[in-house]
């Protein structure tokens, strides 16, 4: 049966790491569906999981729970799925005609692994080198919060991030690396807790030796303050 051929495949991929595009897979019908909708869905199926645990959803601790995740999942946490929230990223002439790279580091990443639904966290720092054009610093956090905010790889969501500021800034010349921790293996499977995973994508100009070395030597500063 071709259930049993799916389970054998996903079993003996076990833990490993797969990425199939950098898009996140979507389905042709994913917005026909309110988010509304998507919340009194997902709240159903949330009762009947904890219900087939054992819980007892008469609990005054756990009645609101199913309503609580579902909320979380469609307005919060995977709320990057939804387009109408993808940050307007306005650009402006870049009249002082600064031409050195610009760095905005440890950025928060807050995330999803899709293959468990267990947190990613970690930080992002993000470069671009201006083409004429620069944009306001908060969109670069508001950028990646809002690619962040799905279920993920943290290679796709590095490749996104990078796409989008290119697309934004009309300039191959953008760079982002993330260094996070993933729950999946933190607090599970081999619950190795000092691990994290670094990604990097460079783009351009960061291409070249020299100017990666320079964006790399940067997110090396500490900045206490």
């Amino acid at each position: 049966m071709k259930i049993d051929k799916d389970t054998q495949d996903i079993d003996a991929l076990g833990d490993n790491h797969v990425g199939t595009s950098s898009e996140t897979p979507m389905r042709n019908d994913a917005f026909e569906l309110t988010s509304s909708e998507k919340i009194d869905i997902i709240k159903d199926d949330v009762r009947h999981i904890m219900e087939t645990l054992g819980l007892d959803l008469e609990d005054d601790s756990l009645k609101g729970t199913p309503k609580r995740v579902a909320k979380m999942f469609v307005n919060e946490i995977f709320g990057g799925l939804n387009p109408d929230k993808k940050p307007s990223a306005s650009t402006f002439d870049n009249k002082y005609k600064y031409g050195e790279m610009l760095v905005e580091k440890n950025i928060t990443v807050y995330s999803t692994c899709e293959h468990h639904l267990l947190p990613i966290v970690g930080k992002a720092h993000v470069a671009y080198i201006s083409n004429g054009t620069v944009v306001g610093l908060s969109k670069m956090n508001r950028i990646v919060d809002y690619f962040a905010k799905r279920p993920q790889v943290q290679e796709r969501l590095t490749i996104q991030i990078v796409k989008e500021l290119q697309n934004v800034l009309n300039t191959e010349d953008v760079a982002c690396v993330i260094d996070a921790k993933h729950l999946c293996v933190n607090s599970r499977g081999i619950r190795d807790v000092d691990s994290s995973t670094v990604t990097s994508e460079f783009g351009g100009k960061f291409k070249e030796k020299e100017t990666k070395r320079e964006f790399l030597d940067y997110i090396k500063l500490d900045t206490t303050f």
